[in-house]
């Protein structure tokens, strides 16, 4: 008897919509459809001398993006800018603007040597080859 929950009948008045709202639809919910803010997929990689990051920021002009290295804390960011524009002759139909920004930062598990650091951005691809600083290597010490 000591996993007793309190139920409150008013939870789902507070987000009408979580997941348990749709989930009797059988359908995705529709604002989870619409075009909007972007996503930024990282893939992270390593061997004895560089981490490799390959992050995917697809349609973002290079000028947009911002790369910072501190130590072993590495943080992207990118602006996104979005204007559509539907016309039939000289007649404006639809015009849409999205401007926002996505942004990761993630700690590795050694310092980076930032004046060496290499960044590349082709094809909606951000590539970076970080390499390690061996000046901070850990060692173990000795207990007298």
């Amino acid at each position: 008897m000591s996993n007793l929950a309190r139920f409150n009948p008013f939870s789902e008045l507070r987000d009408p919509f979580s997941d348990d709202f749709f989930k009797g639809f059988a359908l995705r919910p529709l604002y989870r459809l619409t075009e909007g803010e972007p996503q930024m997929r990282l893939d992270l990689s390593e061997d004895d001398k560089h981490f490799f990051v390959k992050a995917e920021i697809p349609g973002v002009k290079k000028e947009d993006i911002k790369v910072s290295v501190d130590g072993n804390l590495v943080s992207l960011s990118a602006e996104v800018k979005k204007e559509t524009e539907e016309k039939q002759g000289t007649k404006l139909i639809r015009s849409e603007r999205y401007h926002g920004s996505v942004s990761r930062s993630f700690t590795l598990n050694e310092s980076v040597d930032s004046s060496a650091a290499q960044a590349k951005y082709e094809d909606g691809v951000l590539q970076l080859t970080l390499p390690k600083k061996h000046n901070g290597q850990s060692h173990l010490l000795k207990i007298a």
